[in-house]
């Protein structure tokens, strides 16, 4: 079996073994352009790819390529309409990256509230040596405790991040899909927001979640809010927070993922200056443990297929 990893230096902090115990044919491309996809695809078994797009002018060129494993769990860079007519199976991995996810969102929600960020900056810009007393407080520092966070998207990732806000002291609000009817246990996605002082972002990316968030919902928001998106980059429009943020319509915002990606030079939040906004390079899901989870359920599923099983396939 002739395996290409195509992006694999997004996933090289993980542990390979479980692929290697597979076979020990296994191109490995730190990454790959368009141009490079169908020469690097040709003569393989199956590919492994996390974010390198397979559309349906290379799957139409890929004769023997039986398997495709979307090393994440969006599956919006394979063509699966065209996959399907090619006979190509696709496969996806969900739930690896709970615990990672969930770390990362606190980590973020933490340094918005205690402004860490700030403090880190003064203490390396020689602050605290130059401060009257023990400690300088030039920053305000508040505590989740008692707060109150919408949460946008209630999958295994939104109950895993609920789990431990009530760890915290957090009260949840589990927001309805917007302009739905409201199911037992949810509230209605606009209360939801403009009640919150935390609103976290954890749904898909689909037609309906596309720029779910934006200048309207800003306006609804509490001026004191902060804003957390670890999910997609499209469910928030980035030009209405951008003006959110400057205009002090909410109090801050962390965000792990952009609209296109890798971070471009005019993208609005790459140009925004203000220490109210935190940006992390789509890294929420990249712990090693996560990593490692990822490559193992990758193996398991081309495992499954070489049996003849339908194991997360999409």
């Amino acid at each position: 079996m002739k395996i290409a990893i195509l992006d694999y230096a997004t996933i090289e902090n993980g542990d390979l073994s479980p692929l290697n115990a597979l076979t020990q044919n296994i191109a490995l491309f730190d990454n790959t352009t368009p141009a490079q996809v169908i020469e690097r695809c040709q003569g393989m078994d199956v590919i492994i790819t996390n974010k390198v797009v397979i559309d349906q002018t290379a799957l139409s060129q890929l004769s023997t390529v039986k398997l495709i494993c979307i090393a994440a769990t969006g599956t919006n860079n394979v063509d699966l309409v065209a996959a399907k007519q090619h006979g190509i199976a696709v496969t996806n991995v969900a739930g690896y990256s709970t615990a990672s996810v969930v770390q990362h969102t606190f980590a973020l929600l933490f340094n918005l509230l205690g402004n860490t960020h700030q403090y880190i900056a003064d203490c390396h810009n020689n602050q605290w040596q130059h401060a009257s007393h023990f400690c300088f407080l030039d920053h305000p520092i508040d505590e989740v405790a008692g707060l109150k966070m919408a949460l946008i998207g209630y999958g295994d990732l939104g109950r895993a991040v609920a789990k431990a806000a009530t760890a915290f002291g957090i009260e949840t609000l589990i927001s309805e899909r917007k302009n739905s009817p409201v199911r037992d246990g949810r509230i209605a996605f606009d209360d939801a927001i403009a009640n919150a002082d935390i609103v976290s972002v954890h749904c898909p990316l689909n037609q309906e979640t596309e720029n779910l968030i934006s200048t309207r919902e800003f306006k609804l928001m509490k001026s004191s809010a902060v804003l957390i998106n670890t999910a997609r980059g499209g469910i928030v429009d980035e030009s209405a927070l951008a003006h959110a943020l400057q205009t002090n319509q909410i109090k801050a915002a962390a965000i792990d993922v952009l609209s296109k990606e890798p971070a471009q030079d005019s993208n609005p939040l790459v140009q925004y200056q203000g220490s109210n906004l935190l940006l992390t390079p789509h890294i929420a899901w990249a712990s090693k443990q996560s990593i490692s989870r990822l490559i193992k359920q990758i193996a398991l599923n081309i495992s499954a297929f070489e049996n003849g099983e339908t194991r997360n396939r999409v």
